[in-house]
């Protein structure tokens, strides 16, 4: 099969890497694998295989006739059958199916907020959705509401997978003390929820020495942005939370890490989660989306919005080292077993041809 990923940047969120993923899996799998940036660049550029074909639009304002104009020119001269659209793509493929109908169109649906996905404003997405082939859905509440609200008869759930990635070496040392890390992996948006997390740290603080809060995603220097910092600030903590930004050795420094949370009040399936697995982290995650599904027993799963659980549960595994350590390593295995990229590509594949 000949497919392109469409994806609107390359900057290092969970979508992001999966669109990068499918298209070098795709390609290990033998397929003709493409990948298209519509409007930037990113990170995650550099974890495109060699081998997938790649196109930049840099695409400009809604339409981008030129830019669209580009990448119709790139279907056509590599002879692509397929489109698999992620997120809020699916509008630029949906201009190139009106031009080329023969072509299949998928929609990756990575919706974060699927808690509120009842309010989620969707009128272009219901438009286009009548050019879908089929829709690809990361946890079951997108996928009931793809089937309740969008037009295409195909509509599957399609857990997220991780890949087994290369070593890394730390691009600079970490701050805080080997054995005694928290890595918090989330771009700075709300539904990611720093702030309860912050001042769940805080509290774990009072009880323990020596620990450091990491929080590693792209800072948009936003409100939601300088809230975190001023939080931080007011709580004098400035010594022990550190915001990283946005980094290329995210793995290393996974492994450089003892404990994974995630905090959020809303998601989909997040691909930290299994990033944290892999990297044989014990983990510490809210009970939204689908991360109690992805988790198990394998971790500790609270309700979100919740200092005193969050807290508690961070506490638990300091306090209980080797409860820590077993947890990990069965987590590792779950990951590695259940998120793994073979089975998930042979579920793709399927899908495609049923298309």
């Amino acid at each position: 099969m000949r497919v392109i990923q469409i994806i609107d940047s390359l900057d290092a969120g969970g979508a992001e890497r999966m669109a990068v993923q499918i298209a070098n899996e795709l390609q290990i799998a033998g397929h003709e694998s493409h990948l298209c940036a519509t409007r930037r660049e990113g990170l995650l550029k550099k974890t495109i295989h060699e081998s997938v074909g790649y196109i930049s639009l840099e695409k400009k304002g809604r339409i981008g006739i030129k830019a669209m104009t580009k990448l119709k020119t790139y279907i056509l001269n590599n002879k692509i059958e397929i489109i698999h659209a992620h997120s809020t793509s699916f509008f630029t493929a949906t201009v190139i199916k009106w031009w080329l109908p023969s072509i299949k169109l998928v929609w990756h649906d990575h919706y974060g907020n699927a808690e509120e996905v009842e309010n989620r404003k969707a009128g272009a997405l219901k438009k286009c959705s009548r050019f879908f082939n089929g829709i690809i859905s990361v946890n079951e509440l997108l996928k009931d509401w793809s089937i309740h609200n969008l037009k295409p008869s195909k509509v599957i759930y399609l857990r997220n997978f991780v890949s087994n990635s290369l070593e890394q070496q730390l691009l600079k040392p970490l701050p805080g003390s080997a054995g005694k890390r928290i890595v918090h992996l989330a771009n700075l948006r709300s539904q990611k929820d720093h702030t309860t997390l912050i001042k769940a740290f805080q509290e774990v603080y009072k009880n323990t020495t020596g620990w450091n809060l990491l929080l590693v995603g792209m800072d948009f220097q936003d409100d939601y942005s300088r809230d975190i910092k001023s939080t931080i600030e007011d709580l004098k903590l400035d010594e022990h939370i550190h915001l990283l930004g946005s980094r290329q050795d995210t793995i290393a420094i996974l492994k450089a890490c003892d404990l994974g949370v995630l905090s959020s009040r809303s998601e989909g399936l997040p691909v930290a989660l299994l990033e944290y697995g892999l990297a044989g982290l014990p983990i510490v995650t809210t009970d939204v989306g689908a991360c109690k599904e992805v988790v198990l027993d394998y971790g500790k799963v609270v309700p979100s919005q919740n200092i005193n659980s969050l807290s508690q549960a961070i506490q638990e595994f300091i306090e209980n080292p080797e409860e820590a350590k077993l947890m990990a390593h069965s987590f590792q295995q779950h990951v590695i077993t259940t998120f793994g990229a073979a089975s998930y590509i042979e579920k793709l594949e399927t899908f495609y041809s049923s298309l």
